[in-house]
């Protein structure tokens, strides 16, 4: 985690402590995570800070979480934090989605049911309020810390960290849930129902509201988008039709390929099925540009000799053919050692519930904007075409802008 560590202290200078202020009647642009990929997991970390004493607890980021948790007796023990009554209406808002949970009795404390999207496990735990600070952004005064006060997330227990990085003492939830961390940042603070990730090997970042102005508008304007689904707290795009170096697959059987966004699945992967067709044809276009099969490394199920800097082009054509996501080159393949690479899409297995799972591999250097507002999704492509990467695209436009 020593790169989440630098990349905290970048932000600490950048974001200089002016004061600290309530968030009633405040309007603000963004608020800003640091993240860091954890090494061993491929999970992507962030850091929150929150309580009294102000402390940081760093959590895995879940894209489909419906709110945040934590191990609340370990690491960071905040003095600060409450129950939640089961009778409150803010308990009623953590449970709107659970059918059948929302009975209430009096001086009884209210418990959800925290979901670890590594493991596929729940638990039990309690609903709390605290607070926490973020690092914001006024339109009319720039390096501004706020704290957000009653911000609910639910008290795990420490066996439910199991299979998350190692320093990692819960999940972040950026789903749908009016809990989750982009619905409770958007009400308290004000900004616009969306929020952007741009994740990386090395740091990254995750914004709550706009993100124009850290990334600045060349990048925010380039965006192309296509409509969004929500299906409980996880976010989903149809895909039309799969090419590879520009060559459709013959896919069609399958209708529309639902597609499900994950930060939690290192790779993605495909039903069975689709996979059988999806690694035929790259194994096709790949030897057509001479690339050279050799002998496969779990996970991965196709292997090339890295050798040769071109590898087959993948587009995932969704509602037109003129809104495609273009997949190449370090979003494709991973090197596994100095003379081979593999290509980062699995089979899934017969049982996979959505067709393809877009996994962190592929959205790594895109930047990712979900507009809840409008049930949009906006992507950039590799900002690697571009010649740049979310490390040093933050980091450049940010300099710009503040100094």
């Amino acid at each position: 985690m020593a790169s989440l560590s630098q990349f905290l202290l970048f932000f600490s200078f950048l974001f200089c402590l002016k004061n600290t202020f309530p968030v009633l009647g405040f309007q603000s642009n963004f608020a800003l995570f640091p993240v860091a990929k954890d090494a061993a997991t491929l999970q992507y970390v962030a850091r929150i800070s929150h309580g009294a004493p102000l402390g940081s607890t760093d959590l895995v980021v879940d894209l489909g979480g419906s709110f945040l948790w934590m191990d609340c007796n370990s690491g960071h023990v905040s003095s600060s934090y409450r129950l939640v009554s089961s009778c409150s209406v803010n308990c009623s808002r953590a449970k709107f989605h659970d059918l059948g949970s929302t009975s209430c009795l009096l001086n009884t404390n209210c418990y959800v049911s925290p979901y670890n999207g590594v493991t596929g496990s729940t638990s039990m735990g309690e609903l709390v309020e605290d607070v926490i600070a973020v690092d914001s952004v006024d339109p009319s005064d720039v390096g501004q810390s706020t704290t957000v006060d009653h911000f609910l997330f639910a008290c795990a227990s420490t066996f439910h960290l199991q299979g998350l990085a190692s320093g990692a003492k819960g999940m972040m939830g950026l789903g749908k849930a009016s809990i989750s961390l982009p619905s409770q940042l958007s009400s308290s603070i004000g900004h616009p129902q969306k929020f952007s990730v741009c994740l990386s090997s090395s740091t990254g970042v995750l914004l709550t509201g706009s993100g124009d102005t850290v990334f600045g508008t060349k990048i925010a304007r380039s965006l192309a988008y296509t409509p969004l689904i929500t299906k409980q707290n996880d976010y989903f795009i149809n895909v039309q039709s799969i090419k590879i170096n520009g060559r459709r697959l013959a896919v069609h059987e399958h209708g529309k390929l639902e597609a499900k966004l994950s930060s939690v699945v290192p790779y993605t992967t495909m039903v069975s099925s689709v996979y059988a067709i999806f690694s035929k044809a790259y194994v096709e276009a790949a030897t057509k540009m001479n690339m050279t099969r050799v002998e496969t490394v779990a996970p991965f199920g196709l292997c090339f000799s890295s050798k040769g800097p071109l590898v087959p082009e993948i587009d995932l054509v969704l509602q037109s053919e003129m809104v495609k996501w273009r997949i190449q080159g370090r979003n494709s393949m991973v090197k596994v050692s100095e003379e081979s690479m593999c290509l980062g899409f699995l089979d899934g297995g017969l049982e996979q519930s959505s067709p393809i799972v877009i996994g962190g591999l592929q959205m790594e250097d895109n930047l990712l904007e979900f507009d809840i507002g409008s049930s949009m999704l906006g992507f950039s492509s590799s900002l690697l075409l571009k010649e740049t990467t979310c490390s040093s695209s933050l980091l450049d436009s940010t300099l710009k802008q503040f100094f």
